[in-house]
């Protein structure tokens, strides 16, 4: 069994109003991850992903670049507890 791992990640640019949470779902969702994507006061992105570590660095590859209408200034990333992402259930919300 592949061990699960949940990552935050913080993304910066031009990533609101360009569907980003949506295509960000997507590609989550065809990765096996579960987590959410919510817009931020700030203008950033936040997306929290729990799953397998490769499908989660993938989905960071993606998150550099982001849809195309997107344009990705800055990526952080921090490892987070699964525990305390127990409550994303089997989904991939976005808010």
């Amino acid at each position: 069994m592949k061990a699960v791992q949940a990552v935050r990640f913080l993304v910066s640019g031009r990533v609101q109003g360009v569907a980003f949470r949506a295509y960000t779902r997507r590609e989550a969702l065809a990765l096996g991850l579960r987590g959410h994507a919510v817009n931020l006061a700030d203008g950033r992105v936040e997306v929290v992903a729990v799953g397998d570590a490769h499908a989660i660095s993938l989905l960071g590859d993606w998150l550099r670049h982001g849809p195309p209408l997107a344009r990705v200034d800055g990526l952080q990333r921090e490892e987070v507890s699964v525990e305390a992402q127990a409550d994303a259930g089997d989904d991939f919300l976005i808010g």
